[in-house]
């Protein structure tokens, strides 16, 4: 379990930290508290977390949303498991006397976030706990890609969702976790993924390709749904070896991109497991990435999910 804490900021700002834009940085719970120390700006604080993006929003679409993890008995996590119960999400979450995890995103004026991540209660859930009951009745499992770093417990819950009967849809989290985790990475998708999920950065570094149909092919190699999302321009889908453009929602700027792919995962996620079309599945997706841009968070309001659910 993760919490999200937001800053608008300079890019000044980071460049005055010695950060570069973009990506993410594993630090230490003190290394948020520096940074936050130097902003003068009052930091949102909602559940986060790229799986429980993508949980809470199918929770919201109104699937049946499970969402396992640990949290710490402090403020952040009460406050996290109360506000994913809001949103329809069952909790299976067990409680460390360490402290809640977060992720502290510094956005910058081009809607960009540079993202700080303490890891914190979330690295001690043990893999000898999870089991295939907590996946049952599950149609698809999303694996966060930030689990690359702990492989016990990664491979404990894809061997679980497996065992269960579950799809497994992993999601590449950026090019940071691609890089950090070659040695296991590719075996893992060879042998429990189902669906692949990666932006151009992951792609590249997975794949070595810059070409978008190389790469995508190459995403596509050992699952059954590869997406290479392509940020404002939209996403591609490969399926049995046919390839769908989706095309993103017109609209608005966006005024933050937290979340952003999260959220298309939820809907698309969301609508192959109910047995819509590609297309369909897609068209949602790009919805829920459109609309969580237009907010600060990964919290989508019930207005923007009143327009998403016109669409299934």
């Amino acid at each position: 379990a993760l919490v999200d804490i937001l800053i608008n900021e300079s890019d000044q700002f980071l460049t005055n930290l010695g950060k570069e834009k973009g990506g993410m940085t594993l630090v230490e719970n003190e290394d948020i508290q520096v940074i936050l120390s130097k902003s003068d700006k009052t930091p949102i604080v909602v559940p986060g977390g790229a799986a429980c993006n993508t949980i809470v929003g199918i929770g919201s679409l109104g699937g049946d949303a499970r969402f396992i993890g640990r949290r710490g008995e402090d403020t952040y996590g009460r406050t996290f498991e109360k506000q994913i119960l809001k949103n329809n999400v069952e909790p299976v979450v067990s409680i460390s006397n360490s402290l809640t995890g977060k992720v502290l995103s510094v956005i910058t004026p081009d809607a960009q976030r540079s993202m700080f991540t303490f890891l914190g209660a979330s690295t001690e859930l043990d893999p000898k706990l999870i089991t295939a009951d907590m996946f049952n009745e599950t149609a698809i499992s999303m694996i966060e890609g930030y689990l690359l770093f702990n492989k016990d417990l990664i491979i404990a819950a894809l061997k679980a969702a497996k065992d269960a009967g579950s799809l497994v849809a992993l999601d590449l989290a950026s090019f940071e976790v691609v890089n950090a985790s070659r040695d296991i990475l590719e075996d893992i998708v060879k042998n429990f993924v189902d669906i692949l999920i990666a932006n151009e950065d992951e792609a590249k570094a997975y794949t070595g390709y810059d070409d978008e149909q190389k790469a995508l092919e190459r995403l596509s190699q050992h699952v059954t749904y590869a997406v290479l999302k392509i940020g404002r321009r939209g996403s591609y889908v490969s399926f049995k070896n046919n390839i769908t453009r989706i095309e993103p929602q017109s609209g608005n700027a966006p005024k933050d991109t937290t979340g952003a792919g999260d959220l298309w995962a939820a809907g698309f996620l969301f609508g192959i497991a109910h047995g819509f079309s590609i297309e369909k599945s897609g068209k949602i997706a790009s919805a829920c990435g459109y609309e969580v841009c237009q907010v600060m968070g990964a919290q989508i309001p019930e207005h923007g999910w009143a327009r998403i659910k016109k669409l299934i």
